[in-house]
Parts: structure tokens; C-alpha cells; sequence
């Protein structure tokens, strides 16, 4: 999950510490971080981690030994949003082409993104690489990197988003090279026991998009580069799969929405496949692993219900009502189930239970507010970053 939970100065604090040593208390297998971002410049959020060095180092390992302090596995997910970065920011927005956001009356919410030249893709490759070693130094299991959900590296390997017609578009393998490179790259840093895992989309769901065609392809490819872990997911801001909702009008499941793929990639993986999206019963996540799904991924079911896996050890029937809002503006009612999620993670992280029922309206108004203190915050850090020359 994104949590958005870092200090004035975008390091992993006592809020973030709390939060994870609640979920690895929980019975959780493995825990994979919200977005850490591999440039202060470029955020998915306001209130994001960011690791450019080691300056918070202690911060780091604070966050990883309370995630892994009940014998869990701790990935830390590595990201960089491309052209998904807010406008009101206020930074550059960099994208593999300068193909904006599409969103109706809420593409205003976003910048023109710059295409990327030679030096800026370069730039961004070795911020992930080093953002991975940084990670292992921490004492974070692995890390992910993050190329699902129209991310950057999403936004490479969609012929949408890149119109490119240099080695870094129009093949498929020039679409995927910068993953490519940045999976060998951190390999080659890393030990072998740290794990290398990364997400990918079953498909944008967008018609001429990134499909599951080439997403096997890409599983494929990355056969070779001695990764541990391969997670599907689905989906973008402007088609959000992951939320069960596509943009070519597709129909997912009500549970488990890429099950049926996933099953298609344990057939040509290399490495365990991780399923994510939708998963909220003990039924449907051990039908997932019935067929072959070696993880199974629940984080919205985690932030509502952070002790779900022990409450199952127990044998308990436990499991979870996922929220619902049936709003008419249905982006504006996205943004609504998002904010009941956000705030039981707000609850957590001040050690908190999360509550059993929220109004939509409340935690919407609750998290534009936050969201607004946490800009504001940014936009003063990332001025004193340029004063320092940061």
C-alpha cells in the first residue's frame, strides 16, 4: 500500500515503524513496503519515502526490523511515477513520451509530461539500482521493483505511453529494456540471498495497450535474470484494474481479478508468482494457491483488517467487507474507497484499530486535507533540497 506516512524530511518514522510491526504481527508471510521513491523530484504521493543515499539509514533499518520482527519477509517497493505525479508539486514530469494524462475533467490534475532523452532514462536506471543496494544494506529481504499500475516503467512498456523510436520503444524488448536493465543491474549488486521481485501488469486494460500477450512475453524475458518473485497485477490511473474497474469496459471478478492470468504465468515463470487485487476470503486465497499461486496478496484486506492471516491460523472464519462507495462521478468515488482505506492506515500507524464502518464523505474531505498539509510539507522540502543543492 501506499501509506504516505513520512516525516518532514521523507525518511520512515515512528508513524511508518508502528504501522509495519502491526501488519508482521498480524501472521504476515511477507510485507511489501508502499511506494519508495528512487527521486525526491518525482512522487507518487507528498508524503512518500524517498531513498536518493544513505543519509537515512537508521530510519531504514528501523523500518525493515519492525516489519520483519515477527519472522516475516520485508520487500522494499521500489517506484518512480512518470507522468502519475501530481501537478499541484509542482516538479518537471518525466515520461518516456510527452503523452498527458487522460482524465477527463481530472487530467488538469496533472502536468505535460518532457519525453526522456538519453541521460534522464540513464539517471533513473541507476537511482533504482542504487536505491536497491541501499535496501539490502537496510536489512529489507528484497526489493520490488514497481512496473504495474502506469509507473513509469509501466508507462515504458505500454505502446500508448511510449511512442519512442530509439532502443528504449517500439519492440517489445526496446519497451522492456529499461526493466531489464535495472533487474540485471540490481542483480549484479545485490547477494544472491537477496530477493529481486517485481510487479507487472496482466494487461492496462486500455484498448492498444500493454495485454496479457505481452506480458508473458515479459515474464519471459525476465526468466534469465535470476528473478525470485514475479507479482501480477493490473491497470492504471486511467483504467484502475487494480480497483476493480477497467477503461475498455472489461468485466473482473468480484475477487481475485487476475487469477485467471496469473495461472497462465505460473506455466511459463521461471519464479514463484505472486497474485494481487481483490482478495479478502481464506477460501479464494487458498484457491489461488490450489492453483498455483505461490503468494497470495491482500492489502487492502491488511489495512482493514491488519491480523487477518493469524485470525485464519486460528481457524477463524474471518474476513473482510471491502469498501464500496456507489457515487455517479465514478473517478470521484475511487477516490472515496481509497480514503476509507488511507484512513484505517492513518489508524494503524498511531496504534489505533481500524474502525468498522467510515463515511466516504468524511474520509474523502479527511484525506484531501492531509494530502494538502503534506504538499505544502513537500513543496518546502523539495525548496530547501534545490538550496542545498540536493
Amino acid at each position: 500500500m501506499e501509506e504516505n506516512l513520512a516525516d518532514a524530511d521523507h525518511a520512515p518514522g515512528e508513524k511508518l515503524w508502528r504501522l509495519y510491526d502491526s501488519w508482521a504481527k498480524g501472521g504476515a508471510g511477507l510485507i511489501v513496503t508502499g511506494n519508495v521513491m528512487v527521486d525526491g523530484r518525482a512522487m507518487t504521493g507528498p508524503g512518500g519515502v524517498v531513498v536518493e543515499n544513505r543519509k537515512h539509514i537508521a530510519a531504514l533499518r528501523r523500518w525493515a526490523d519492525a516489519a520483519r520482527g515477527n519472522g516475516a519477509h520485508c520487500f522494499m517497493q521500489i517506484n518512480h511515477p512518470g507522468r502519475q505525479m501530481r501537478a499541484n508539486l509542482r516538479q518537471p514530469v518525466l515520461a518516456p513520451s510527452a503523452i498527458p494524462m487522460e482524465l477527463g475533467r481530472f487530467s488538469r490534475m496533472f502536468s505535460m509530461p518532457r519525453a526522456m532523452d538519453e541521460d534522464d532514462i540513464r539517471d533513473i536506471l541507476r537511482r533504482y539500482v542504487e536505491a536497491a543496494v541501499i535496501a539490502e544494506e537496510a536489512g529489507f529481504s528484497g526489493v520490488e521493483v514497481h512496473a504495474a499500475h502506469g509507473y513509469l516503467l509501466s508507462q515504458f512498456l505500454s505502446p500508448l505511453t511510449n511512442r519512442r523510436q530509439d532502443t528504449w520503444g517500439g519492440s517489445l524488448e526496446n519497451r522492456a529494456r529499461s526493466l531489464f536493465e535495472i533487474v540485471s543491474g540490481v542483480r549484479e549488486r545485490v547477494s544472491r540471498e537477496f530477493c529481486v521481485a517485481v510487479k507487472i501488469n496482466s494487461a492496462d486494460f486500455q484498448r492498444g495497450g500493454f495485454d496479457q500477450g505481452d506480458a508473458l512475453q515479459v515474464v519471459r524475458g525476465l526468466n534469465g535474470l535470476a528473478v525470485d518473485l514475479v507479482e501480477i497485477s493490473g491497470g492504471n490511473y486511467e483504467s484502475p484494474a487494480m480497483q476493480g474497474r477497467t477503461g475498455d469496459e472489461r468485466t473482473l471478478a468480484r475477487e481475485a481479478y487476475f487469477l485467471e492470468f496469473a495461472q497462465q504465468v505460473t506455466a511459463v515463470a521461471a519464479m514463484p508468482v505472486m497474485l494481487t487485487g481483490g482478495i479478502r476470503r481464506k477460501a479464494v486465497a487458498e484457491s489461488a494457491v490450489d492453483a498455483g499461486i505461490s503468494v497470495v496478496g491482500m492489502a487492502t484486506a491488511l489495512a482493514l483488517k491488519p491480523d487477518l492471516p493469524q485470525r485464519w491460523r486460528r481457524g477463524e472464519a474471518a474476513e473482510v467487507v471491502a469498501p464500496s462507495v456507489s457515487w455517479k462521478n465514478k473517478p470521484l468515488a475511487s477516490l472515496a474507497v481509497r480514503s476509507i482505506v488511507d484512513s484505517q492506515i492513518q489508524r494503524l500507524s498511531t496504534g489505533k484499530q481500524p474502525r468498522s464502518r467510515v463515511s466516504p464523505f468524511v474520509a474523502l474531505i479527511a484525506g484531501l486535507l492531509r494530502g494538502a498539509r503534506q504538499t505544502k510539507q513537500y513543496l518546502a522540502w523539495s525548496r530547501h533540497q534545490v538550496r542545498k543543492g540536493g
